[in-house]
């Protein structure tokens, strides 16, 4: 199984967003963040062809941003899972994962510092401080196991927005 992880794009600023009252979760990608994430998700479909489902967070910046990349395949499934949230636990979404056949190509969409905990745990098995840094937009491929789990994953690549964007000149 290869797990495609992706952080969202770049959302309005949190402190503006606050202003007007309304909850974090519904904070949306801005103008530039869609389009950068619509160059980075046709880059990504040159490097992966081709994804079976895309899992995101629910919160709107992350849905917006699986919106983007289902689009850039052909309008694939897209699933929320509250485990994909800031406050997601990694065991839930390797439950989630662990449903899937084992040579599916999953995409998972989420935040900061979330995924780059989740993937540090995948690769190390380790749930401590670690963590692996992805920007907004920002993806890495990991291969599992056909029975994923903590520790047991490979590190394929992980490209920072900019250059993923490159690959799409």
């Amino acid at each position: 199984m290869e797990l495609l992880v992706i952080r969202h794009g770049v959302a309005e600023e949190r402190e503006e967003f606050a202003a007007t009252g309304k909850d974090d979760s519904l904070r949306p990608l801005t103008k530039e963040g869609r389009w950068k994430m619509e160059r980075g998700a046709r880059a990504l479909r040159h490097a992966i062809p081709s994804l079976n489902v895309i899992a995101t967070s629910p919160f709107t910046r992350a849905a917006q941003t699986a919106k983007i990349v289902a689009s850039a395949y052909d309008d694939i499934d897209v699933e929320r899972l509250d485990a994909l949230t800031p406050d997601g636990r990694p065991q839930t979404f390797l439950t989630w994962l662990r449903t899937r056949e084992p040579d599916d190509r999953v995409a998972a969409v989420g935040h900061e510092p979330h995924l780059g905990s989740l993937v540090y745990w995948l690769l190390s098995g380790e749930a401590a401080e670690g963590r692996i840094a992805l920007k907004k937009g920002g993806a890495c491929l990991l291969e599992l196991d056909p029975r994923p789990r903590g520790g047991r994953a490979t590190l394929i690549w992980s490209l920072t927005p900019s250059i993923l964007r490159r690959l799409d000149d």
